[in-house]
């Protein structure tokens, strides 16, 4: 037992090195960036107003929370990006479920579903804004179609990589088309799904944003269009690292939710 237990120990120590390396490497790699970042100032290869000092632009975030300018922003681009995703995740799945039961479907809407998306957002961005106004329903619109291409791709691309011999298993057995959906193709598709949510997750941010760089109403995009007119660099600086910190923040929920929703494959494998 003793010479188990001592040839365990440097296993189980390598693994918390492991798990403890994987922690801290976003965290040395943000601080590589800053360094980087501070000595390019210092250098003056670029001038103070085009990259100005991490120091300078953490001001401008104090600032720009204080007044409430930064969060009130952050709010309208939060609700836009999850309004949107919601819808388009729903839309797509939907639409997803029935191309993958019903082949025909595919051949007939493919062409125009991949014609609208190989088209650039930002083309049909003032069209949108023209017909749903210049209020926050634009911005949602954009993100709806924006998530909801790579949604119903990988709702089909799930459904279909489903075995046929365990959907005959459940014909033999008489499963309703609910109990189909729900204890097969679900949970089969569940993995697929969750990949492309996360994608559609960062995905909602752009659309977002492309709709308040076009209206420049509210949202963060917006901020960070009439600063950058006002050549106000550091809110620039402020608005653009905020929007990552949402789409990072939004892509570590979904994988959360990925986790504890797949802990069964793990398990399997295990």
């Amino acid at each position: 037992m003793q010479t188990k237990a001592s040839a365990d120990a440097p296993a189980q120590s390598r693994h918390i090195l492991r798990r403890l390396a994987r922690r801290l490497a976003p965290i040395l790699t943000v601080l590589l960036l800053i360094i980087v970042w501070q000595m390019i100032y210092t250098a003056e290869i670029y001038p103070s107003f085009l990259i100005p000092a991490p120091q300078t632009v953490f001001e401008a975030f104090n600032e720009s929370v204080s007044d409430g300018v930064l969060l009130f922003h952050l709010g309208v681009t939060l609700q836009e990006t999850l309004i949107g995703l919601a819808l388009g995740v729903l839309i797509g799945s939907s639409l997803g479920y029935i191309i993958a039961n019903v082949p025909i479907l595919e051949d007939l809407l493919s062409p125009v579903i991949v014609a609208f998306q190989s088209t650039p957002t930002i083309a049909y961005a003032p069209l949108l804004i023209l017909w749903f106004g210049n209020d926050i329903q634009s911005k949602i619109v954009i993100v709806v179609i924006i998530v909801f291409f790579p949604t119903m791709m990988n709702t089909i691309a799930g459904l279909r990589a489903v075995p046929e011999g365990l959907r005959d298993v459940f014909r033999v057995l008489k499963a309703s088309r609910w109990q189909l959906f729900t204890k097969l193709e679900m949970p089969a598709a569940l993995a697929v799904l969750l990949v492309g949510l996360k994608t559609s997750a960062t995905l909602a941010v752009i659309g977002a944003v492309v709709g308040e760089f076009v209206s420049v109403n509210d949202g963060l995009g917006s901020m960070v269009a009439i600063a950058r007119n006002q050549y106000n660099t550091p809110l620039v600086f402020v608005g653009v690292i905020t929007l990552s910190l949402l789409a990072l923040t939004l892509y570590t929920l979904v994988s959360i939710v990925e986790y504890y929703l797949l802990r069964w494959r793990r398990f399997g494998r295990n």
